[in-house]
């Protein structure tokens, strides 16, 4: 099965390669993409993006087709700031995907004081440790574990995987997870959101903003790292240290379009637009 979508405002690159998600691979003309369970092929033919896969349908939200984002984009360059208004229109092509929010949560624990090929590979090598072993048209791959399959891992694999002190803060939110579910977080605005996810073992500020954002849509979420430091003292020319702080007045400039302005200003200088 196949989905075309306009190359303009669905760039493979752009979206994989942003930071949000750690789950692909390279392939011939594209990446395969791993979400939970499910495999994906995606790949640019001329002024088409491709999804080959079996389960279309989640594909399809997962790369979250039905939003409009020519719209974010012209709201993303109406602030008239020029680091943004040149990587909204070159990056228009990055989405924002619909994560397994589970999975999402622990991808996003690795992360913390990490870099992304090193979280990529504590993330495969804890797929390959716990995740049941799947064949596609593509060849074999590992599903993500579930949660009881990381609540019930002894430290160790985490550990063997390069997770380092984040071992226990995987088993330990697992299992709280497996507990209480995380349903109930579905209904809080974001700032009970984010304090919540603070309770959870492994969760600091800035992870706690990645995961209302991706996880959750919480658009009005701005993480703060090391990129948007840069973008706030240099482009901003801002003063303010703490990273509370600076996320509190990116978020009060930027409003509900917080998230999205993030991922053009990050993407952008990361990649010195």
């Amino acid at each position: 099965m196949k989905i075309d979508f306009d190359a303009r405002y669905f760039s493979p690159k752009d979206t994989l390669e942003c930071g949000q998600v750690f789950r692909f691979t390279p392939y011939k003309d594209g990446y395969l993409i791993n979400s939970a369970d499910r495999i994906a092929y995606v790949y640019e033919n001329g002024n088409k993006t491709v999804i080959e896969s079996e389960d279309c349908d989640y594909f399809y939200n997962y790369f979250d087709l039905e939003r409009d984002y020519k719209k974010i984009v012209d709201a993303a360059t109406a602030f008239g700031i020029p680091l943004l208004t040149k990587s909204a229109n070159l990056c228009k092509g990055l989405r924002i995907l619909n994560q397994n929010r589970e999975e999402m949560i622990y991808s996003f624990i690795i992360s913390q004081n990490n870099n992304i090929p090193r979280i990529k590979g504590i993330i495969h090598k804890i797929c390959l440790a716990l995740g049941e072993k799947r064949n596609s048209p593509y060849g074999e791959y590992y599903a993500f574990p579930p949660s009881s399959a990381v609540a019930n891992a002894d430290v160790s694999v985490f550990k063997n995987a390069g997770a380092g002190y984040r071992d226990a803060y995987l088993k330990e939110t697992a299992q709280r997870i497996c507990s209480e579910g995380i349903k109930h977080l579905d209904g809080l605005d974001t700032a009970n959101l984010k304090k919540q996810l603070l309770t959870y073992k492994g969760i600091g500020p800035k992870v706690a903003d990645c995961v209302a954002f991706f996880a959750f849509r919480k658009t009005d979420s701005f993480p703060v790292d090391t990129w948007i430091e840069k973008v706030y003292a240099e482009d901003f020319k801002g003063t303010l240290k703490n990273r509370d702080k600076i996320a509190k007045y990116l978020t009060d400039t930027f409003g509900e379009n917080s998230g999205y302005v993030q991922q053009y200003l990050f993407y952008g200088k990361r990649s010195n637009l």
